[in-house]
């Protein structure tokens, strides 16, 4: 097509278009404009006419002026498809995290001062101020990751004295970060290859280190931010335990590198739990657990005991390695079971883990399990290499506590009340205990330097009552009467109970408060839904369904908007033994038996 076709071609569609605009009327004048060019700025000063002139167009000026380019996209976009960017969007959003932030801090205050009715309502706004914006324009990455933080934020407090954490059928278990990576598949950076070879010769360590695709594969995930926030994450949770486990591997007789095994298994998480149904920092099924003296009761789990699950687990080590000879075989059978390397050194004649490896022979799991262990402990070891600074690094402190035997069976709840520390606090010293009552004969950690003034409070409360009983110290502002409110229980019954005490008590009385037993059935049904008694029937002897902390209305909008789970809910085997008898107040109902 010449230049001297297109004016021809160009005015039969034209024509209409001017008729069109010339007929237009002028309240459609600011629409119209918009998409022609704009008009340049004007030379002479402005016409003094009031009323406008139609102008008039001949043929010839028509197929003189290339009009078509005025139809063509311009350079500037028309206003009706020009994307203006919404000023107040950002705005919105951080307004409604803030207001989600300042019901979760009046929620704190709220439960500070006793009021835990006040303090779920405020928690329940919170998490509803957040869920209100889920279905507009908010950035769903940044909401989900504002809803887990105050969800957990919330949890804590939860646990304490709202209701979701109070039933020992009910417990919380975690999952491994580490889990999900083991089943994944990461590409080699071939310039690691001799910078890894390096570093392995110039590194001193009781377990062998090799350098390979596999090892290669996690040292370059580690590498990505990711996976340096995965690996991160787990060597801080790991200052809680470090100087314990190092000092059990040792009087075991089991390299020291074998620590990151802990963080593979469970990220030293001692509450993680594995599909599978392992449990605890070193990630006991049930039975082998038993084999090493790990015991699960109606009221604790020895394999979520830290100190104890690594004393198992060094010495199943110990015994796998005695059993293949080889670290990485004992290692591959930790993870699998010695019957499955048994069998796959049976089957192809090789006893060497990268032989069965290459022969497909073991789990995949299992396959990826040895080679992100070696990956953890080389980057470890050569830490500033690969721009981690452990001096620096913010690591959680270890835990120091004294252990007492206790006498009766006694309510968690009442010994942080005369301990004056949070029950979560006193649960994270001892992640073993499944719920709020600790039997006869257990042996409590307690923070270090309490434990002969916990003795000495728990002295002044008969056995019977320890495990229904509790105990507020009154603070300045509180009555009797408020505090004999916020328990549901009588005046006197606290003067009663006091033995002596003044008839007005004053600020820093230490009050015990009886408790009302009630029958552990009749409460059972009353708080179990059809929903919960449907439950998956996945086996576990030790846990129960994991409650959010939030109502039934505000749960149900979280479960819509199907955030990201970071708990397991697991079932929970009806008790063979055990008290009867819970205790009520009214805010909530807390069990105290499995």
């Amino acid at each position: 097509m010449t230049k001297s076709h297109l004016p021809r071609l160009a005015i039969p569609s034209v024509l209409p278009m001017l008729v069109f605009l010339g007929c237009a009327s002028p309240a459609s004048q600011s629409f119209r404009s918009s998409f022609l060019p704009p008009a340049p700025r004007p030379t002479a000063a402005p016409s003094t006419a009031s009323t406008p002139k139609l102008v008039q167009f001949s043929e010839t000026e028509v197929s003189e002026t290339p009009l078509v380019l005025t139809l063509a996209p311009s350079r500037e976009i028309p206003n009706f498809l020009r994307f203006e960017p919404r000023p107040a969007f950002r705005e919105r959003s951080e307004s409604r995290f803030k207001r989600a932030e300042q019901a979760f801090e009046r929620g704190k205050r709220a439960y500070r001062e006793g009021d835990f009715l006040a303090a779920r309502r405020e928690f329940d706004t919170a998490i509803e101020t957040l869920l209100s914006g889920l279905d507009g324009d908010e950035d769903r990455s940044e909401f989900i990751r504002r809803f887990e933080e105050l969800v957990d934020r919330i949890h804590r407090y939860d646990v304490e004295g709202l209701g979701a954490g109070d039933d020992p059928q009910i417990a919380g278990y975690d999952r491994s970060p580490l889990q999900e990576i083991l089943e994944m598949t990461f590409p080699v950076d071939p310039s690691l290859k001799g910078k890894v070879l390096d570093q392995i010769r110039a590194t001193s360590s009781e377990l062998p280190l090799e350098e390979n695709d596999e090892v290669l594969r996690y040292i370059n995930f580690f590498s990505s931010e990711q996976g340096r926030k995965t690996l991160l994450a787990g060597l801080r949770r790991a200052g809680r335990y470090q100087e314990m486990i190092r000092s059990i591997l040792a009087e075991e007789g089991v390299p020291q590198e074998l620590i990151f095994l802990a963080q593979a298994e469970s990220g030293f998480m001692p509450r993680a739990l594995s599909p599978k149904s392992a449990a605890g920092l070193w990630q006991f099924v049930q039975w082998r657990g038993r084999e090493y003296g790990l015991l699960q009761t109606a009221y604790s789990d020895d394999r979520l005991d830290p100190e104890k699950a690594t004393r198992a687990g060094a010495r199943h080590l110990k015994d796998l390695y005695n059993q293949f000879g080889d670290w990485y075989l004992a290692m591959a059978a930790y993870n699998c079971g010695p019957g499955c390397v048994q069998n796959a050194v049976r089957r192809t004649g090789y006893a060497d883990f990268w032989t069965l490896r290459r022969l497909g022979v073991l789990p995949r799991e299992t396959a990826n399990y040895v080679p992100l262990i070696l990956a953890i402990t080389i980057i470890v070891k050569n830490a500033k290499d690969y721009g981690i600074d452990l001096d620096h690094l913010d690591v959680e402190p270890p835990l120091v506590y004294d252990t007492l035997k206790l006498e009766a069976n006694t309510n968690l709840l009442l010994m942080a009340d005369l301990l004056e520390i949070s029950p979560a606090e006193l649960r994270e010293l001892n992640p073993a205990l499944l719920g709020n009552l600790a039997p006869a004969g257990y042996e409590i950690h307690v923070p270090k330097g309490s434990a002969s003034s916990l003795l000495s409070a728990l002295a002044l409360i008969p056995a019977e009552k320890r495990a229904l009983w509790r105990a507020h110290r009154l603070a300045d502002g509180e009555t009797l009467a408020s505090v004999a409110a916020r328990f549901g229980v009588h005046p006197s019954r606290i003067l009663t109970a006091g033995q002596g005490l003044q008839a007005e008590p004053q600020s820093g009385d230490l009050l015990l408060i009886p408790g009302e037993p009630v029958s552990t059935a009749k409460r059972s049904l009353a708080r179990r839904s059809p929903a919960k008694r449907s439950a998956t029937k996945r086996p576990s002897a030790t846990a129960g369904t994991f409650k959010q902390p939030s109502t039934k209305t505000t749960m149900a909008k979280a479960q819509a908007s199907k955030p990201t789970a970071r708990r397991a809910a697991i079932p929970q085997k009806s008790p063979r033994s055990g008290p009867a008898l819970a205790y009520r107040y009214p805010q909530s109902s807390r069990s105290l038996s499995r």
